[in-house]
């Protein structure tokens, strides 16, 4: 089988891939050739670290491809709502849940955060991968612009405003950014009545500096737990909580 590990900070290929292949995992296969944003590590971090006890409604930010929506569709027994403003990310997100074993509980939608009317549901648990880069150069590629630059498509106070919209009073929303994103959201998160309960930080090595964090934010104010996960052993190898928090995805991780 073709695999691939693929990550916005670091490229590793451990299988031979051929473009326009899907990229096979445990218990479904997703396609991201029409998406602006490709399968990554950023996604996978996620979608493994969030917890879904006791969730019964699901919002997924950015679904592009459907990666998150179907991880999480694996672990609980949720009914999920996925939304992007891209039409081609929502023609193959709709095709690769078409092709999975959770379809009928999981609803795209060709929309964008700040316009979603959720006919006044709440969910449990709201999860994104959003734009970032904030302050970079735009690629020239438009979809990929509206992808990653969170001041042409959603802004950080605009995520947060309407997460606070839809989340239920005892829901959490978890978010993968940039360390220097996370910084920001973390200042402004209070001002929405969102606090944080979880932090991990990511490093691809041990000697590295993070490069993203991963957070979780509740309405209620409580002690943060923050804990590190390194991606990397020294000799390039995954580490063994790396494989631990994605076993239950990815085909095989080799560690030795």
């Amino acid at each position: 089988m073709h695999f691939i590990f693929f990550s916005k900070f670091k490229l590793r290929a451990d299988y031979f891939f051929m473009p326009g292949e899907a990229f096979q995992f445990k218990h479904f296969s997703v396609r991201d050739d029409m998406c602006a944003m490709k399968v990554g590590t950023d996604g996978v971090l996620l979608g493994a670290w969030t917890e879904t006890n006791n969730v019964k409604h699901i919002l997924d930010v950015g679904t592009g491809s459907g990666l998150i929506a179907l991880m999480l569709a694996q672990k609980c027994d949720a009914s999920i709502d996925a939304i992007d403003v891209d039409n081609d990310a929502v023609l193959q997100a709709k095709e690769n849940l078409a092709q999975s074993n959770w379809n009928d509980r999981i609803q795209i939608y060709k929309q964008a955060l700040q316009n979603f009317d959720s006919e006044g549901k709440k969910y449990d648990l709201i999860v994104s991968n959003p734009p970032f880069y904030s302050d970079s150069s735009s690629p020239q590629n438009h979809a990929r612009t509206l992808a990653r630059h969170s001041d042409q498509s959603l802004s950080h106070e605009d995520l947060l405003k309407n997460v606070k919209r839809l989340l239920s009073s005892s829901g959490k929303f978890c978010v993968i950014l940039p360390s220097k994103e996370g910084v920001a959201i973390l200042k402004l998160a209070p001002l929405y009545e969102l606090y944080c309960n979880r932090i991990t930080k990511v490093k691809t090595k041990q000697n590295k500096k993070p490069k993203r964090v991963l957070l979780e934010f509740g309405h209620l104010m409580t002690e943060t737990k923050t804990d590190e996960l390194v991606v990397l052993r020294e000799d390039e190898k995954y580490s063994d909580d790396y494989i631990a928090l994605t076993k239950d995805y990815y085909m095989q991780l080799a560690k030795t």
